[in-house]
């Protein structure tokens, strides 16, 4: 037998009659007090709005998502343009970094 305990509740109480109706052979029953039953109808009540709040949080993070891989998709194909811009230039300054070292050397052995 499950049973809520409230605020101020003893739990040694509630043993002693669970045990006094065991003894004088009644047949068992839950008695719930109005505290009780407005303490549990507060939880219930707090976990619904908990699990309604977690759930419009989920649903605003998924949408976020959703924006941020579209985003994604969309920016894809201007960063493939990019890296093989960039690739493009760093060959181009290579190339003309060597032509500048064979010009320098040039004009070394001129000097020579």
């Amino acid at each position: 037998m499950s049973r809520f305990f409230g605020e101020g509740e003893d739990v040694e109480q509630v043993q002693a009659e669970q045990q006094s109706f065991e003894e004088a052979g009644e047949p068992k029953t839950l008695t719930v007090s109005a505290n009780d039953f407005s303490a549990l109808e507060e939880r219930v009540l707090r976990a619904v709005e908990l699990v309604k709040r977690e759930r419009l949080t989920r649903a605003a993070a998924e949408q976020r998502a959703s924006e941020a891989e579209s985003q994604l998709i969309e920016q894809a194909p201007q960063l493939e343009h990019l890296q093989k811009e960039v690739n493009a230039l760093r060959t181009e300054r290579d190339y003309v970094r060597q032509r500048v070292e064979r010009l320098l050397g040039q004009l070394d052995a001129l000097e020579l």
